[in-house]
């Protein structure tokens, strides 16, 4: 047995959609006995309805960027835990204040506020039907178990240079990963590489080889882990880092069977 682990954003969905080879790639992994699932930086809530909706069946998902583990009938195996206090402070340094919105993931819901023009937030959660509970800067510390905090950008500069700045003062509490025009905050310690280990273990899936692949900086650290793979449409500074480049996540699962 083997585990497929995929990202979502640029990897698995392309081009705003997921392509049928993709589909019948995973359809093909799962059919020889193997194991198959998401490691998103998403929250589960907005990326299982949209693998429902692709037709798409897997056996976990590890989301926010390992920050939280699910089994495949959606039951929360594993999440981190960002202190509040530590939150309440990242809020206010000035490269943070200039994110269109802060988004903080909770088990089964995200909270909203600054939000502004740019945001997608909102959007997708409209779209997919996922809860959304907007709040202000008063209640963080009210806030219940949160295991990633979201920024978004204009500039993939801003994101990095945010990110630069939060694992300069916070690094002992939390770990910022730039992730295009994002930045996903988690708790330290937490990776995609991480969030797959913790999972073996949970699954006592520890003696599987890990088929990853993805195509960003916050994917990195699973790549490096794992000798995981890209896709052809990364950047060159990911493709460096892989063990191999391939058109698409089903020609990487169907030649790795």
């Amino acid at each position: 047995m083997k585990i497929g682990a995929s990202d979502y954003d640029g990897t698995l969905f392309r081009k705003g959609t997921i392509a049928v080879e993709d589909v019948k790639g995973i359809k093909a992994w799962r059919a020889a006995g193997n194991k198959f699932g998401v490691v998103s930086g998403r929250d589960y809530g907005m990326l299982m309805p949209q693998l429902n909706h692709y037709g798409i069946e897997s056996d976990y998902a590890v989301c926010n960027n390992g920050g939280i583990i699910f089994r495949a009938d959606g039951t929360p195996l594993w999440q981190g835990s960002i202190p509040l206090k530590t939150l309440t402070e990242i809020v206010r340094e000035p490269s943070v204040r200039r994110s269109f919105h802060f988004a903080f993931s909770a088990v089964d819901k995200t909270y909203l506020y600054h939000e502004r023009e740019g945001s997608w937030i909102m959007r997708e959660a409209l779209e997919w039907d996922f809860p959304i509970v907007k709040i202000e800067e008063k209640d963080i510390m009210a806030l219940p178990q949160i295991h990633q905090f979201c920024l978004g950008y204009h500039e993939a500069g801003e994101a990095d240079e945010t990110s630069a700045i939060i694992n300069e003062k916070y690094g002992m509490f939390v770990h910022a990963y730039p992730n295009g025009c994002s930045v996903d905050i988690t708790p330290a310690g937490v990776s995609k590489s991480q969030g797959i280990k913790k999972l073996l273990e949970l699954m006592e899936w520890q003696e599987a080889e890990v088929c990853a692949i993805g195509d960003e900086s916050n994917d990195l650290p699973m790549l490096e882990a794992f000798a995981g793979f890209t896709v052809n449409t990364a950047r060159e500074v990911i493709k460096k880092r892989a063990r191999a480049v391939y058109a698409s996540v089903g020609e990487m699962l169907v030649e790795n069977l």
